[in-house]
C-alpha cells in the first residue's frame, strides 16, 4: 500500500500494486507511476510519429495534415515571438508541447494517470528549459557576453558605480534558479488539482455524471493551456536570454 493515501482516480498501477500486496515491488511501483506514466506517453508520440512520417505523400491523408498543421502551428508560435531564426527552437519547443500535452491529457484516460500531476515530471521539464537556456546564451552571447547580459549591459556612468550592476547580477541570478521552479509547480499544480477534481466527482456515482462530464471538457481545455503556457513562458526565457539582434529578422 502507499506511505501516505492520496485521492485520485485508480489507474493500473495502482490495481497491480495492490494486488501485489505490501512489499518492496508495490513500493516502487507506487513510486515510479510519474516515470512509467511518463515513457508510455513517450511510445505513444513515437508510434504517432512513425505512422505520420511512415509514408509521407504530396497530398497529405488526414494524420499527416494534422500533423503538419500542428508543426505549423508550433513553429509561428514560437517564431512569432523570436522572429525567423528562433525557428531552430521550434523543435525543442514544439517537443515540449506535444509531450506535455499528451500527458496532461492521460489523466482522464479510465486507468491511466497524468504523469505531469507530480513535481518530480514536472521539474525535470523545467530543467531541461533551464540548462538548454544556459548553453544557448553562452553559446550565443559567450561567457563575458552572458555574464554582461545579466549585469544589464551596464553603460556610462551606471557601469562605473558597480553596485548597480552587481545587484543587477544578483537579481539574475536569482531569477534564473526561480523560473525553473515556478514553471514546474504551475504546471504540476494545475493538473494536479484538475486530477483532484475529477476524481472528487468521480466518488459521487451516478450523481456526479454530470459534472464529472463537464469537467473532463474543462480539463481537456486545462491541459491544452497549461501545455501552451509552459512553452510561452519558454519561449518567452529564450527571447529575454539572447541578444536583440539575434532574434530578429536579418
Amino acid at each position: 500500500m502507499r506511505d501516505t493515501p492520496q485521492l485520485e482516480l485508480t489507474n493500473f498501477i495502482t490495481i497491480l500494486a495492490d494486488k501485489i500486496g505490501p512489499g518492496r515491488l508495490s513500493h516502487y511501483l507506487y513510486r515510479l507511476e510519474p516515470v512509467i506514466f511518463s515513457l508510455i506517453m513517450v511510445l505513444v508520440i513515437s508510434i504517432v510519429a512513425y505512422a505520420v512520417a511512415r509514408k509521407p505523400a504530396l497530398v497529405p491523408g488526414r494524420l499527416q495534415s494534422i500533423a503538419e498543421l500542428l508543426a505549423g502551428g508550433l513553429d509561428g508560435f514560437v517564431c512569432g515571438i523570436l522572429g525567423p531564426r528562433g525557428r531552430r527552437f521550434t523543435p525543442f519547443i514544439g517537443t515540449l508541447f506535444i509531450y506535455i500535452l499528451f500527458m496532461n491529457l492521460s489523466g482522464i484516460i479510465p486507468f491511466m494517470k497524468s504523469s505531469t500531476s507530480s513535481w518530480s515530471t514536472t521539474l525535470a521539464l523545467a530543467l531541461c528549459v533551464f540548462f538548454y537556456l544556459q548553453y544557448t546564451a553562452i553559446k550565443e552571447l559567450g561567457f563575458s557576453g552572458y555574464i554582461y547580459h545579466l549585469l544589464g549591459k551596464p553603460k556610462g556612468i551606471i557601469a562605473a558605480s558597480v553596485v548597480i550592476p552587481l545587484l543587477m547580477l544578483f537579481i539574475e541570478i536569482v531569477t534564473q534558479f526561480v523560473r525553473p521552479v515556478s514553471l514546474s509547480l504551475r504546471l504540476r499544480s494545475n493538473i494536479w488539482g484538475d486530477d483532484m477534481l475529477l476524481a472528487v466527482l468521480a466518488g459521487f456515482g451516478i450523481k456526479g455524471l454530470p459534472l464529472l462530464l463537464f469537467n473532463m471538457f474543462l480539463a481537456i481545455l486545462a491541459s491544452l493551456v497549461q501545455a501552451a503556457v509552459f512553452c510561452l513562458l519558454t519561449t518567452i526565457y529564450f527571447a529575454l536570454a539572447l541578444e536583440h539582434e539575434e532574434v530578429q529578422a536579418p
